[in-house]
């Protein structure tokens, strides 16, 4: 109950410095003489609008963002990939011929990254190695954010940095205080074990901090690791996150003053999160354990897609009502009376979030996921370009992906001022998150520094299967 009597405090609060401002003014102006109903009225008013003022919520911008490309040394072929696995030779040979099918059908490219740890035969694999590959995406990420902003590290207030799989002592949120020097009274969370949707969830928890710190900026670090997250064993269920996985991560700066809204891209306007952990099948279906021979990876359930079909119906049903236009809302309440009232046997009418977004950044997944989001939202090859060109180039990069999808949109100047973008991410839990932008500003790809700058004329790939050029 307290937290609906807030307000208070903060009435009685103006009420009573309205009422030494009327006294001093009768006092010191002899012919200021009101009537007291006035006074009362000009109390409540005053009461009313400050009320108001600071009841509403502060607004938060992205000023900007960074996503870290690796170095040339970095880059891994498939055939690198294969063959570092067949000269380390923990596989077997029918595990091996599963791998090469499963990275064949991933729908990454001929190009991605890993660390150098990994490409060393033998793999090093120690937590030097480990601490190094995070180091040099971080660093790397928000070295690139601070020169685009001309943000001193020492006006950042609040730190949110998110890894899942990777998490040493000290912190890796530490570690960014310690490289750059932060103030000591910074706002600093290290967010763990949160998978892949982890990097709209920090958005959604720096938003919160932003609304009750006015005036701050937070610095939002998105990550995973490779050299610990890699499985060595011969599990099937737990080979594909070595497939699929890649080096990458991100920094985005958001603000909550209000003269920033003129240099910043987007503003966000709303986050959206659902848990359907409370299903013992969906908490499941991606799950860090031990295989028969006690090697640690994670497993990835068969239900997997099933239960990412769940829980977008059960995300979109809460989305829908805040971004859908109103005839899409009717269409919707009308399809729910039919099938819930009159019993009609029709399917559910899937809202055409096209009306609401122009562009869309779907975690990166995998192949299959991004085929069902495609299906499921049907939505055309256009708008699923950024997601499947990220995995294409860099493969899944994690909780960093949605933010290397958005710099896909830039770099192909779709951006326009007034756009909405959706970005929307799975993850272990199981989690479905969203954070939706509005453009503020058109954006120049010429004017960018982008992980996608020095070949974006490459893409899309035309020759690939996956997509089709919808211009």
């Amino acid at each position: 109950m307290a937290k609906h009597f807030n307000w208070i405090p903060n009435i009685m609060n103006i009420l009573f410095m309205s009422l030494l401002v009327v006294t001093a003014a009768c006092v010191y102006v002899p012919e200021f003489r009101p009537r007291p109903s006035i006074i009362i009225a000009l109390c409540l008013g005053a009461s009313l609008v400050y009320y108001f003022l600071m009841s509403r919520p502060n607004k938060v911008y992205l000023v900007d963002f960074a996503c870290f490309k690796p170095s040339v040394s970095c880059l891994c072929t498939k055939e690198m990939l294969l063959d570092r696995a067949k000269h380390v030779g923990f596989l077997s040979e029918e595990n091996f011929k599963l791998v090469t099918k499963i990275i064949d059908r991933s729908g990454l490219g001929p190009l991605t990254y890993v660390p150098e740890g990994l490409l060393e035969i033998p793999p090093r694999l120690t937590l030097d190695e480990a601490r190094k590959e995070t180091d040099t995406v971080l660093f790397g990420a928000v070295d690139e954010l601070l020169e685009k902003t001309g943000i001193e590290a020492k006006d950042i207030g609040i730190l949110v940095v998110n890894c899942c799989l990777f998490n040493p002592t000290p912190s890796l949120s530490d570690t960014i205080v310690n490289r750059y020097k932060l103030r000591g009274n910074i706002l600093a969370y290290n967010l763990s074990g949160m998978g892949c949707s982890a990097g709209v969830l920090a958005v959604d928890f720096a938003k919160n901090l932003l609304q009750a710190h006015p005036n701050s900026y937070a610095l939002v670090l998105s990550t995973e690791n490779e050299i610990s997250s890699m499985y060595w064993g011969n599990n099937p269920s737990m080979l594909l996150v070595n497939c699929l996985f890649r080096m990458g991560g991100s920094a985005a700066l958001l603000s909550s003053h209000p003269s920033d809204r003129y240099r910043s891209k987007y503003e966000l306007i709303h986050t959206l999160r659902t848990h359907v952990g409370a299903d013992d099948n969906s908490y499941k279906c991606v799950f860090q354990e031990e295989d028969e021979d006690q090697k640690v990876g994670v497993s990835l359930s068969k239900e997997l897609m099933n239960v990412a079909r769940d829980a977008l119906k059960v995300h979109i049903t809460s989305l829908g009502p805040v971004v859908l236009p109103i005839s899409e809302k009717l269409k919707f309440l009308a399809n729910v009376v039919e099938r819930k009232v009159l019993k009609t046997k029709i399917e559910a009418y899937m809202p055409n979030f096209k009306l609401a977004f122009k562009h869309f950044c779907i975690h990166t997944g995998g192949r299959a996921v991004l085929d069902r989001m495609q299906k499921s939202l049907e939505l055309d090859d256009w708008h699923m370009e950024p997601s499947r060109m990220t995995l294409y180039r860099f493969g899944n990069t994690s909780s960093s992906s949605v933010w290397y999808e958005l710099a896909y949109c830039e770099a192909k100047g779709r951006i326009k001022k007034g756009d909405r973008v959706w970005q929307m991410a799975f993850g272990s839990g199981f989690k479905c998150n969203t954070a939706v932008w509005l453009a503020l500003n058109t954006i120049e790809p010429a004017s960018i520094r982008s992980p996608w700058r020095d070949e974006i004329n490459n893409f899309p790939v035309k020759a690939d299967p996956l997509v089709k050029s919808n211009k």
